[in-house]
């Protein structure tokens, strides 16, 4: 196959002293024009590339048969655990047919509805269901809507009885929390300031906490909390059951640390809570809330990477006064826990979660001292999700579960005789291919041992097969087993999928993670480059049926894999990726991620952010492997100029026959989309990274 004839791309001449006033580092960006969407070159470009795209992917080998498969899989549906309030609950669920999940509720007699389907708000699909919280006392409910994959949610109330609208839209309200007051009148929750209001270019920052009162204008909303503040903050909020005690958070940007205050609404107003400090100024994450019994329970990492729980006194929750109740693990990493108080129970106990090497567990405790008294067991090897329980207090806990192999499932935990039980399946059938997930050990470039999850149809390996491995690695965010249509289907096809739990992540605690951010990003990359040798050396696969896979993040991750070794892999996928990090943090929310990779107008950061850059480390005359880069033009986390910008510069660069192409998609976003779209997504990178890796689809 000859070199494609790639659009033309101008490559300027441009090298700029950076950082501005601190001239350290030269700095070339030959395609800084390609960061214009709307300009006419770009969009000239644009168009060309995506009638290269097409042509190739369209008539690649299997992908009927992948659709058909992709489809069956993706019939399975999604359930999950229920939110109660009194007797109503709320969940949501997706049938085997349905483009989204729709959230519905069951009334205290039974009687299930729909309260909101996105696909009757948009029959387009391109509405998205962002959030929801309903009152406490479950007849009044908060939802957050977005357009096109934007997330620039609308905030909206419904009365839940009869379905009607109550109020909204409410804009500007991105991210934020819902946190009722007993009654349903008022609400605090968190909208950023008026776009007229801040500088240029600051518009998707300065939030501030709010106190609304239902039916009310929004624009004469309290503020209770962010003047004066970093403008990167964002904010969480939550109100006790019974009404009595506001706990907020605030940490900046996505930085591993927060400020949290608590205030006592009975000895201060809703609209002037005395907001009391419990952390300020720590390097620690730390969340709080008020139990039934009085006490706080503090769940932190502060002087425990792997997390603990701790109780104090609302009177004086000040760190000296933090009792642990359950203490760090030696090796599991505390990630979620719930309390079970109902009265008829002999005793309160208190359920927590943990992931060992990213494997769930569940353990019981004795609430008043957190003597460990039992497990609740699991399926298998997999993950579960959040714990739910009634919130006014009861004996029984709902939690997701879900692995590589089973669709996620509601179990539910009886504390009055210790019984796990099946509550709830996904709506749909499906036909799980036999396939075999273990998980292995490896040693990374410094010798730290790192964890992989190798799907197969075989326990050992026979033979080198196609294969792909796809990493993470920031941001505190674990790889934990789950279900995936794509994943199946291509280890059905005879390939195998690896998933590396590399530094950055959180599999290990907080210390993992921050051993693979800021100037540690290389170890990132390091434990990436060990995982596809171990896979190699293994049997498993070879350097030319190695492809790799990374979205976001995990864009950048491969982004760097293929300009630090490009003759590794065979093929890459790059979804939505952070590729010129000279310049992120001007778009986007690039700005609230500096601190994970570094500050671009420090130079010392800059030389960190540099010395990996993929954009900046693409040198011509390289063989680069076959590479797809995915975009969705409402992406408004990480703005597509980053991968058309590396395509030209891998398109100028490469000496290969290995087509590199941009695929772009419309009226969607970074996160959540229609089903079918995500079918279409899969059968695009499925099929390539299958035509370059030798795999025969279907």
């Amino acid at each position: 196959m000859p070199r494609l004839p790639y659009p033309p791309a101008r490559r300027q001449h441009l090298v700029e002293l950076l950082p501005a006033g601190q001239p350290t580092h030269r700095v070339a960006d030959p395609y800084r024009w390609l960061e214009d969407p709307a300009a006419a070159e770009t969009a000239a470009w644009s168009a060309a590339q995506d009638e290269l795209t097409r042509a190739l992917l369209d008539g690649l080998p299997g992908r009927d048969r992948l659709r058909e498969r992709l489809s069956e899989l993706f019939g399975a549906g999604v359930v999950s655990a229920p939110s109660w309030r009194l007797d109503r609950q709320f969940l949501m669920r997706r049938a085997g047919g349905q483009e989204h999940a729709v959230l519905v509720t069951i009334d205290p007699d039974g009687t299930q509805r729909v309260l909101i389907d996105p696909m009757a708000v948009d029959p387009s699909g391109s509405t998205t269901l962002d959030a929801w919280s309903p009152s406490k006392e479950g007849l009044l409910l908060a939802y957050q809507l977005s357009e096109g994959g934007t997330e620039e949610s609308t905030l909206r109330v419904m009365d839940v009885r009869t379905g009607e609208p109550v109020e909204g839209p409410i804009e500007r309200v991105r991210y934020s929390p819902v946190a009722w007051l007993p009654g349903g009148e008022a609400y605090y929750y968190v909208r950023r300031l008026a776009p007229e209001s801040v500088p240029h270019g600051e518009e998707q920052f300065h939030r501030r906490v709010w106190l609304h009162t239902v039916g009310t204008d929004p624009d004469k909303d309290v503020m209770v909390l962010g003047e004066g503040l970093d403008m990167t903050n964002y904010y969480g909020v939550s109100v006790s059951m019974d009404g009595r005690w506001l706990i907020v958070g605030a940490a900046a940007g996505t930085a591993p640390r927060n400020d949290l205050w608590l205030a006592d609404l009975a000895a201060s107003s809703p609209e002037r809570p005395e907001l009391r400090l419990v952390q300020h100024g720590v390097d620690a994450q730390t969340a709080a809330h008020v139990g039934r019994d009085g006490r706080v329970y503090v769940f932190t990492d502060r002087d425990s990477p792997r997390g603990r729980l701790a109780v104090t006194d609302p009177l004086d929750p000040s760190y000296s006064t933090w009792v642990d109740l359950v203490g760090e693990d030696p090796e599991a990493v505390l990630e979620d826990y719930a309390i079970l108080d109902g009265a008829e129970l002999e005793r309160p106990v208190l359920l927590c979660g943990w992931t060992r090497h990213a494997v769930s567990e569940v353990s019981v405790h004795d609430l008043r001292d957190g003597t460990r008294i039992g497990t609740v067991p699991l399926p298998g090897l997999g993950a579960i999700g959040g714990i739910s329980v009634r919130p006014e207090g009861g004996h029984e806990a709902w939690f997701d579960y879900t692995d590589h192999v089973t669709p996620s499932g509601v179990y539910r935990f009886d504390a009055s005789d210790g019984t796990t039980t099946l509550w709830a399946t996904p709506p749909g059938h499906v036909e799980v291919p036999t396939v075999v997930s273990r998980q292995e050990v490896y040693t990374s470039a410094d010798g730290t041992q790192v964890h992989m999850f190798v799907i197969s149809q075989e326990q050992t390996p026979s033979r080198p097969r196609p294969a792909i491995l796809y990493g993470y690695g920031g941001f505190a965010v674990p790889m934990t087993p789950a279900y995936s249509a794509g994943v199946l289907a291509w280890v059905e096809s005879g390939g195998v999928y690896a998933i590396a739990n590399l530094r950055g992540g959180a599999e290990e605690g907080e210390q993992w993670h921050r051993m693979g951010m800021r100037e540690h990003k290389q170890n990132v990359f390091d434990d990436f480059h060990a995982a596809a040798e171990h896979l190699i050396a293994s049997g498993w696969t070879s350097p030319a049926q190695l492809g790799i896979s990374g979205g976001s993040n995990g864009g950048l991750l491969v982004g760097a894999a293929l300009t630090q070794r490009p003759e590794r892999y065979a093929a890459v996928v790059c979804a939505a990726p952070l590729l010129d990090m000279a310049r992120y943090q001007l778009f986007g929310l690039g700005q609230t991620w500096t601190e994970e990779y570094g500050d671009a107008t420090d130079p010392e950061q800059l030389g960190w952010l540099l010395a990996y850059s993929p954009y900046h480390q693409v040198r011509d005359g390289v063989a680069y492997p076959a590479t797809l880069f995915t975009v969705f033009d409402g992406d408004t986390r990480v703005d597509p100029l980053h991968a058309r910008k590396m395509c030209a510069a891998l398109q100028a660069a490469t000496t290969a026959e290995a087509p590199v192409l941009i695929r772009r998609e419309g009226h969607v976003g970074h996160g959540a989309r229609a089903v079918s779209r995500s079918i279409e997504l899969a059968v695009d990178t499925l099929s390539f990274t299958a035509a370059h890796t030798g795999l025969r689809l279907g």
